[in-house]
């Protein structure tokens, strides 16, 4: 299976919540951190569910933002 990476920049104290969102589904996506920088994250999911992992990103990303 190949896995998508994309790489998100979002509110460091927001990094539980899209954890606990993404794991809500199973099979969806993997959530980790950088490493390099706490404010970036990598979300790796199945090709064959961007259009999903896209969906569910959207409805999230304004509580993830960090322009507020």
């Amino acid at each position: 299976m190949k896995l998508n990476t994309l790489y998100l920049h979002i509110r460091t104290d927001k990094f539980y919540f899209l954890k606990f969102i993404l794991e809500g589904y199973d099979g969806l996506a993997i959530l980790s951190s950088s490493g390099i920088r706490k404010d970036i994250v990598l979300v790796r999911y199945p090709e064959e569910q961007t259009e999903e992992v896209f969906a569910l990103l959207s409805a999230v990303a304004p509580s993830l933002s960090i322009y507020r």
